[in-house]
């Protein structure tokens, strides 16, 4: 992935001078050459990297350091603040608003990838109630408004074009107007791929955005663009002045810093990141999130925002928080987190937003893991509805059920062994978290009552589980406000349709499924792919 190989190198360097013994100046030295080395090699512009490398140097000044301080820690703080600020611009993007028409419009150079991630930001804003369409105002690339027709209709968004009107303006004001009219709450206006020679299409540019008056302009950057963003995205914002940027083909192994470069040159801030070809392969763009992605500190957030939008119209998923809720979880729900995963991407993407999962998975195919979540399908699939639907107990009653589903899988005994086993892991944390999240609501319920003694000895319990070091180190919990926070994480109050988030069981769920699937199925023998049929009953 981009900038992948960079994030390891910043991580290196500052893991070989913490864990030097003796910590002077020279290794700090030698740690920011090897970090200002890395940036360089990823294409991030040289003035950027000097003002960098002076304003570590400037954070850390050894000469004037108390002799109490920590330094490793004030060093690792200083190389993250100061790499989040290389990416944050300071700049606020727009944010569409229901109820209104929110005109947006796309420019970019030939082959940036604008068209499908029209299509990608449509769908986005349509999974979260936006109500959304798409114009397509190119008319200079043949087949442009063919690739929108069919992107848009795979993603069951209405569109608007032309292949006979050759005025992008008059497509462009036409699309907008009908959409208008019929009330869309946003409006996406794809238009043609230029270059910075181009004055003609420049021209063009700057008349559909006369004849939309959009409320967001995006420029949309290729990751491989190299040295060169910083001059396209500047002659782009002379001439269409864009107030976001959308970066694309991630999921590639260019340097990329070239495009992070661009924030800088135009002060404005990076909103998306295309990850991938499909529709889902869009993710929302935060830097300090993007940073702890990069040094291999994960990204929760965005897997909590990621797989919410995967599973919020899917009947089994919202079953399954149900199961979870009521401390329950059958060998069905487990199928349905299985799902859930696949759903997600490759495992180097999933891996990525996960906390240490980036370290573990390093090497590991892409297709070797799909291959084992696959076979873990045909397992389940070779089960009875009763054993689906059961705690998986049946089996250790009845050990041949094992072999039936071996043979009907087309998988082995060790493999269906190891699924059961992992299933009775994560029941068992479902177990947990159902008494927990009762707990959550009798809490909840007094703090509406009012009632003042039960709250302050709720609160004298609480603050003594946190001393003991309870609640799985979530550390001294001392009080209602804390407690809330916690109700929240666990019941999804932000913006999920109501649904539980990863805050509490399923994170951990994954990052256990994860490792199984890493260490536990290691066999993979007999069979292949071939027996997904039932087995015999």
């Amino acid at each position: 992935m981009v900038l992948q190989d960079l994030g390891r190198r910043i991580n290196a360097a500052v893991n070989d001078m913490t864990r030097s013994n003796n910590l002077d100046e020279k290794a700090f030295d030698d740690m920011i050459k090897e970090i200002c080395a890395a940036l360089l090699s990823a294409d991030v512009n040289v003035r950027l990297v000097g003002t960098l490398r002076k304003s570590i140097k400037a954070s850390v000044n050894f000469a004037s350091l108390p002799a109490a301080v920590n330094k490793k820690r004030l060093i690792q703080k200083t190389v993250f603040d100061e790499l989040v600020k290389l990416v944050d611009p300071h700049a606020d993007s727009f944010r569409p608003k229901k109820g209104r028409s929110n005109v947006i419009m796309f420019v970019g150079l030939q082959g940036a990838g604008k068209t499908t991630t029209c299509t990608k930001l449509a769908r986005h804003y349509q999974t979260r109630g936006f109500k959304t369409a798409l114009v397509c105002a190119d008319t200079f690339r043949a087949g442009a408004f063919d690739q929108l027709k069919q992107n848009a209709t795979k993603a069951k968004i209405p569109y608007y074009g032309s292949l006979t009107q050759t005025d992008p303006a008059v497509v462009a004001a036409e699309g907008v107007a009908k959409f208008k009219k019929e009330r869309f709450d946003i409006i996406i206006v794809d238009t043609s791929g230029r270059h910075r020679q181009e004055e003609e299409l420049f021209t063009e540019m700057t008349q559909i955005q006369t004849a939309v008056t959009p409320d967001q302009t995006i420029l949309v950057l290729d990751s491989t663009i190299g040295q060169s963003a910083e001059a396209q995205s500047s002659a782009f914002k002379a001439t269409a002045d864009f107030g976001a940027i959308i970066i694309t083909k991630t999921d590639g192994h260019a340097a990329g810093g070239g495009a992070i470069s661009a924030v800088a040159a135009t002060n404005t801030p990076i909103i998306f990141l295309g990850t991938g070809e499909h529709m889902m392969d869009l993710e929302r763009f935060e830097p300090r999130a993007f940073v702890q992605k990069l040094l291999g500190m994960g990204d929760v957030a965005g897997l909590v925002e990621h797989v919410q939008a995967i599973t919020k119209d899917s009947a089994g998923a919202k079953e399954t928080y149900k199961h979870i809720a009521e401390g329950i979880y059958t060998l069905r729900d487990f199928r349905e987190n299985i799902t859930s995963i696949m759903k997600m991407g490759p495992l180097s993407k999933l891996s990525g937003m996960i906390p240490g999962l980036s370290n573990m998975t390093q090497g590991l195919d892409d297709e070797d893991g799909s291959l084992k979540l696959r076979r873990m399908i045909y397992i389940f699939d070779s089960m009875t509805a009763a054993e689906l639907d059961g705690d998986g107990k049946n089996f250790v009653e009845q050990p041949s059920r094992m072999v039936r589903i071996a043979h009907g899988s087309g998988t082995t005994v060790r493999e269906v062994e190891d699924v059961l086993s992992q299933h009775r892991m994560m029941a068992g944390m479902a177990k947990r978290v159902g008494g927990q999240k009762k707990q959550m609501q009798r809490a909840q319920n007094m703090m509406k009552g009012g009632n003042k003694d039960q709250m302050a000895a709720m609160q004298k319990r609480m603050a003594s589980m946190g001393g003991a070091g309870g609640m799985g180190g979530m550390g001294g919990m001392p009080g209602m406000p804390d407690m809330a926070k916690m109700m929240q994480m666990m019941g999804g109050g932000q913006g999920g349709g109501g649904m539980p988030n990863l805050g509490g069981m399923d994170l951990q769920s994954m990052m256990s499924q994860m490792s199984g699937l890493m260490g536990g199925m290691g066999g993979g023998g007999g069979g292949g792919g071939g027996g997904r049929g039932r087995g015999g009953r």
